[in-house]
């Protein structure tokens, strides 16, 4: 399985440096935490590793691969998947469809097969649906395979992006503030389904604001505060950092 690793990662938006000069490996069976107060870049840094933004220095590699200069597509089909920070779902599909959406079975089709619907692209669409049904039963949502998206609650819908960002049977998972608006039994339903993930070998970024939660299910965490990285390590380690408590919990420990 692969390791995302950034060196020296740095961006700029005119004169505001959104990320400075930021380290950091996400290793593969391991949950990374990256967490810091709002501003602080953590989606930035995201959008940097997906491809959707630019580097103004440094380098991002999957294992012996640079890929921060390789645009959104191609990032996604060497295995690195991602959430968003506001659920991003096709309101008026099903939630099968919205999953079926993220295979990849048919993007070796040839376009002129697709086009006509020869047995090529069928059998490609069946491959499609097999696997959005095995990512249902996995997360426990086959019961909803026809239910439009709009008609789930908010921790479902939740689900649904995570399976579409599953469906392309990703290496490396990014998580942007996935229990955001949760209560705490949804939270740690969806805990448990990241520790399964991990187990199976993915890697896992993980940005979140409920400190519980991170404490609890990251194996390592990152801290940035105006984009730059103030501790890193295990969760003890980070929670007791004054610099942490400071920056982050308002002065409080967790």
């Amino acid at each position: 399985m692969a390791a995302l690793s950034l060196a020296g990662v740095s961006r700029r938006f005119g004169g505001v440096q959104a990320v400075k000069d930021l380290s950091m490996t996400v290793g593969p069976g391991r949950i990374t935490g990256l967490i810091g107060p709002n501003g602080a870049g953590k989606t930035t840094v995201v959008n940097l590793i997906t491809g959707l933004l630019k580097l103004t220095a440094g380098s991002i590699r999957l294992d012996d691969r640079d890929i921060h200069q390789l645009p959104p597509h191609q990032v996604a089909r060497l295995g690195v998947a991602r959430t968003f920070q506001n659920v991003r779902l096709l309101k008026e599909a099903s939630v099968l469809d919205n999953i079926v959406a993220g295979c990849r079975q048919e993007e070796a089709v040839p376009l002129y097969a697709q086009a006509l619907g020869l047995p090529a692209m069928r059998h490609a669409r069946a491959a499609s649906i097999v696997r959005a049904h095995a990512l249902m039963a996995d997360l426990g949502m086959c019961q909803y395979a026809a239910h439009l998206a709009s008609e789930l609650s908010y921790g479902y819908q939740r689900r649904v992006e995570i399976m579409r960002a599953l469906a392309l049977d990703p290496t490396v998972l990014l998580l942007d503030e996935p229990v955001a608006g949760m209560n705490d039994t949804e939270a740690e339903e969806l805990g448990r389904i990241f520790r399964k993930l991990a187990a199976r070998g993915i890697a896992i970024l993980l940005i979140e604001h409920n400190m519980r939660f991170v404490m609890a299910l990251c194996d390592e965490i990152y801290v940035v505060a105006t984009g730059e990285l103030i501790d890193h390590g295990a969760p003890d380690k980070v929670r007791a950092n004054p610099r942490v408590i400071e920056a982050y919990l308002g002065g409080e420990a967790c």
